[in-house]
């Protein structure tokens, strides 16, 4: 470590790691593993397990920091070659890889800790959790479809938090779990899209880059309806109320305007369908199945 950085105070250390994981984004995907959690509970006895609620937390935004932390590292040479990522922290020097490194190494622990403090299944199979996260960067490497192993990670965690509440298999997670991995899998095609010239230029591999941004986006298109489907699904195969339809009639709105705003010849809005729009989506959707549980007789 270089005097400078070892001058560095440890909460600014702490602060730019954070900003390397791009903690806030865990909003994507944590609002699922409520809802499959608390759908879990209401199916059990129909109580909110708080205990459990905050170690799936844990698990969720531990593994997700991990991932992302592992995703910058590897990722780095390619970042410093891309003008829209050449100022993220490990190309700066803001934060070390061997800082970087040690974040992801506590982050796994700290995902590991919280799996084992749920039960033994969580435990036994949160290694193979952890196996995407890994393989996500190196697959722009080697296929151009690595939109589709980040749904595979993402789709995981409706999975264990149902696995996290009753320790069992449920069928009802994975048609959740795949929804979720499709909508960001769909929403990844679409924020790959502004990178196509650089991915090109240095070799990295995805749809856009190989077979242009109209495909993309009508690629995201074709997951964002599946998704639809899925949710639908769902909602039949747990017999969720009116709110919770009311919350897929948001959801279906909200994926009309994505794709509205975003065109291949105009990707200027592309950041407000990526960030703000799923942000929306994900929030939206676990308020609608929140109320719809409580409404129906979860006991807070």
């Amino acid at each position: 470590m270089s005097s400078a950085a070892a001058a560095v105070p440890p909460v600014g250390r702490t602060k730019a790691f954070l900003r390397l994981v791009m903690i806030e984004h865990s909003v994507f995907a944590l609002p699922f593993a409520y809802i499959a959690a608390l759908t879990a509970m209401f199916e059990l006895d129909r109580n909110i397990h708080w205990g459990n609620l905050l170690l799936v937390t844990v698990a969720m935004v531990g593994l997700r920091t991990f991932a992302m932390a592992c995703n910058r590292i590897i990722d780095r040479e390619l970042d410093a070659r891309n003008p829209r990522t050449a100022n993220r922290e490990l190309v700066t020097g803001a934060v070390s890889v061997r800082s970087a490194w040690t974040g992801a190494l506590i982050a796994v622990v700290v995902f590991l800790g919280a799996a084992a403090a749920l039960n033994p299944l969580c435990l036994a199979l949160a290694p193979i959790a952890v196996v995407p996260m890994v393989v996500y960067p190196y697959g722009k490497r080697f296929t151009n479809f690595p939109h589709a192993i980040l749904g595979l990670a993402q789709a995981m965690g409706p999975v264990g938090a149902w696995l996290a509440i009753t320790g069992e298999w449920s069928w009802d997670a994975v048609i959740l779990g795949l929804a979720v991995g499709i909508w960001i899998g769909g929403f990844d095609l679409i924020f790959g899209s502004q990178d196509v010239q650089a991915d090109r230029a240095h070799g990295v591999k995805s749809v856009p880059a190989r077979f242009g941004v109209p495909a993309a986006l009508y690629g995201s298109r074709a997951c964002h309806a599946v998704t639809t489907v899925l949710l639908v699904w769902y909602a039949l195969a747990t017999g969720a109320g009116v709110f919770f339809w009311a919350g897929l009639v948001v959801v279906t709105v909200a994926f009309l305007y994505e794709h509205t705003i975003v065109k291949p010849h105009d990707l200027s809005r592309l950041n407000r369908a990526f960030f703000s729009t799923n942000g929306f989506i994900g929030i939206a959707l676990f308020v609608c199945a929140l109320v719809d549980l409580l409404v129906r007789g979860l006991t807070v």
